[in-house]
């Protein structure tokens, strides 16, 4: 159970970041939250406690889902009012808060989103000195380094924040992408196999799955060198990605092997998007001197079937129309054994 919980920590950056952060947030809030009320002061108190339950909702919430957006915006606010409160009926001594605050907003949140929110307290704060002088700091020059140290704070804790999630988004897009085409990787179409599995165990969805792989793309390579064949490729995906739904996934499978899985696609609709990819790269993918073909072997996911076996299913039938005579496309039925084979109107194999 420990290494399970340590793996999804490891895989899930935010899950670890809002986990961390709500756990150093219940160990130093709860302690005030007591003294508050050995002290009378209710008011903080129940700030302080509010903010504890808030914090162990959001976690639990966040384990459970796996929704990191909703706790960590709504342990944003709550923070942020939190702090207002307790600054507002401390005065000087409760301003020390927002320093924390700003760290943790810009943790929680995206940078935009997190300078909003400070900015908020910070207009609070500062409209209330004017409306009440000397309830939170005893002169306007007091005020004054107060807002300037904490837009300093923000602006460069936002600099940093900013920077850090391109770093990380760029990352994310190179784990997960084919970086000469733009499709995803292999890595990514196997969890994403097994993720359209359990959705099919679960809800009965169907999922189609095809395997596309480009004719004689060796000998492309040979004639008119690797970069003919990278550019060709990449024109490929752009042709497939162009003719296909935004919820269709692309995969770069092997050299010049490909997948696209389909979700909500029973046969027919398997079969439909087989024959316009067929027809859209015979009249739109082209070497230097001819027009370059494919061959595209599919599945629909079948009962008690799996990730693997649907696969490897669609690529037998990959195979199937590639021997042939290529430039066709062979669809498996329903059950696991019997196989339809059907041919393109063109055949430049």
């Amino acid at each position: 159970m420990l290494r399970l919980t340590i793996r999804r920590l490891k895989r899930n950056f935010q899950l670890s970041v809002i986990t961390l952060m709500g756990l150093f947030g219940v160990i130093s809030i709860t302690p005030y939250a007591i003294f508050r009320i050995f002290t009378a002061d209710y008011i903080v108190a129940i700030t302080d406690t509010f903010a504890v339950i808030s914090i162990i909702i959001a976690v639990v919430y966040a384990w459970r889902t796996n929704n990191t957006v909703k706790p960590g915006l709504y342990l944003s606010i709550i923070f942020s009012g939190a702090a207002t409160i307790a600054i507002i009926n401390l005065g000087i001594n409760g301003s020390f808060w927002i320093y924390p605050l700003i760290l943790f907003n810009f943790f929680m949140v995206s940078p935009a989103r997190a300078l909003t929110v400070v900015l908020s307290v910070l207009l609070c704060i500062v409209t209330y000195h004017f409306l009440y002088p000397s309830a939170v700091f005893h002169s306007h020059y007091q005020m004054l380094s107060f807002l300037v140290t904490s837009l300093l704070s923000s602006s460069l804790t936002f600099i940093f924040a900013f920077r850090s999630q391109y770093q990380r988004q760029r990352l994310q897009k190179l784990a997960a992408h084919d970086p000469l085409t733009g499709a995803y990787n292999r890595r990514v179409m196997t969890e994403q196999l097994r993720k359209a599995h359990r959705d099919y165990n679960r809800s009965g969805r169907p999922y189609g799955l095809l395997i596309l792989d480009l004719d004689h793309f060796k000998k492309i390579n040979d004639s008119f060198g690797h970069l003919a064949g990278d550019q060709i490729l990449i024109d490929f995906v752009r042709i497939i990605k162009a003719a296909v739904r935004k919820d269709d996934q692309l995969f770069r499978y092997g050299g010049e092997e490909f997948a696209l899985l389909l979700p909500n696609t029973a046969h027919d609709g398997l079969t439909t998007v087989a024959n316009t990819l067929q027809k859209q790269i015979l009249s739109k993918l082209h070497s230097p001197v001819s027009a370059v073909t494919a061959s595209i072997g599919g599945a629909v996911l079948a009962p008690d079937e799996g990730w693997q076996d649907w696969l490897n299913r669609a690529d037998k039938q990959l195979y199937m129309a590639k021997n042939s005579g290529r430039n066709r496309y062979s669809l498996a039925e329903h059950s696991n054994t019997q196989d339809t084979q059907v041919p393109t109107t063109a055949n430049l194999g």
